[in-house]
């Protein structure tokens, strides 16, 4: 603290770091350091710096600037206008003049936008700039309707709200999962970094990562996780990314879609044991003695009970003996028995002995009794 003036101090920051501007439009030498004070204003304000101090080796700028002398090129003061009203933003602007030799680094960084190409020098940041700051368009900010990120917003400033109602309560627990960094929202990851929080028009603009130059058509769930993956964030992320799939004419087109008709699936049930059989034959086998080389087998629907019979031949006259043997006989008289189209058991010898004993015959498809 200075006694004698009653004045603090406060923290101050110092940039020593390297930028270079290369332009793509003729500028004359005044004009190119409208634009290097202009880029150090921007960029100051981004930081929301409140005092700033420059050092300018252009006599004539800063003459200008400080209202010292007077601009008459019609372009110059168009600069200047800029100039003036971006002080504006600032507590305090001090615009100083230092001599060429005093003033070597920004000298270099001048000489090494001309001669170098971007990226060559990776110390240094160059900016191309392809039209003059005075000449691009002003963008005016409209206030557009509160969004889902306004309420969270105000809460992380200020930790109040306006009302205790359930919705009210229910933002003070969505907040844990947000953080506010330099006026922007961003939402909390437990395995991934920051998500960038955005709305409106911005999503929407995201959104068409779906198709275009790297466009994939890929599937809702996959979009909404490469979106995710890019760092941002919104509620109706997944939402948003199946209805934006469903819409996409290339995707209805060309997608793998299941062209099978709709069917309704026949669930196979048995009501006790015994009730319903499955019947069919394996084989030929290697002959055995006997000249034993197919194999008839029922099993059980309910209790998965299995009989089996190694017969030499297959005809509807040995199934209907073996239906009597090993399923009337052993376990009475069953209500349904189900076999493929075979011609042993789709015969009218097998039919009629059935329909004598009023056994229900189901037939399905070969080999699927």
């Amino acid at each position: 603290m200075d006694h004698q003036t009653k004045q603090g101090v406060g923290p101050g920051l110092f940039s020593r770091g390297q930028t270079s501007l290369h332009f793509d439009f003729r500028a004359s030498n005044n004009q190119a350091e409208y634009e290097a004070l202009l880029a150090g204003m921007k960029l100051a304000l981004e930081i929301e710096a409140k005092r700033l101090t420059v050092k300018s080796d252009s006599k004539l700028v800063t003459g200008q600037v400080n209202e010292e002398y007077q601009t008459k090129d019609s372009k110059l003061v168009k600069y200047w206008k800029k100039a003036t009203t971006m002080i504006a933003y600032f507590e305090s602007f001090t615009l100083l003049h230092v001599p060429r030799d005093q003033n070597e680094r920004a000298d270099l960084l001048t000489k090494l936008a001309s001669t170098q190409r971007r990226g060559l020098q990776r110390s240094v940041i160059h900016e191309s700039l392809s039209t003059p700051t005075v000449d691009r368009p002003e963008v005016q900010h409209n206030e557009g309707k509160e969004t889902w990120m306004d309420p969270i917003k105000e809460y992380l400033k200020n930790e109040k709200l306006q009302n205790d109602s359930a919705s009210t309560v229910k933002i003070r627990k969505e907040t844990s999962k947000y953080v506010l960094i330099e006026q922007c929202l961003y939402q909390r990851g437990f395995s991934s970094p920051l998500l960038r929080c955005v709305d409106g028009d911005e999503a929407l603009y995201i959104i068409q990562v779906h198709e275009g130059i790297c466009g994939t058509h890929i599937d809702g769930r996959a979009l909404a996780g490469k979106i995710a993956r890019a760092g941002y964030y919104w509620p109706t992320l997944k939402t948003n990314c199946m209805n934006c799939v469903k819409k996409c004419d290339r995707c209805r087109r060309f997608a793998n879609v299941h062209q099978a008709p709709p069917e309704q699936l026949h669930v196979v049930t048995s009501l006790w044991p015994f009730h319903k059989w499955g019947i069919d034959i394996l084989g030929p086998f290697p002959i055995a003695p006997g000249q034993l080389k197919f194999l008839i087998v029922v099993v059980d629907y309910f209790t998965k009970w299995l009989e089996a019979e190694p017969v030499a031949t297959i005809t509807a006259e040995r199934v209907k003996r073996f239906i009597w043997k090993r399923i009337v006989c052993r376990f009475s008289l069953p209500t349904e028995i189900v076999s493929d189209n075979g011609t042993q058991f789709a015969s009218s010898t097998t039919t009629q002995f059935c329909q004598d004993l009023h056994i229900r015959q189901s037939f399905t498809s070969v080999e699927h009794p």
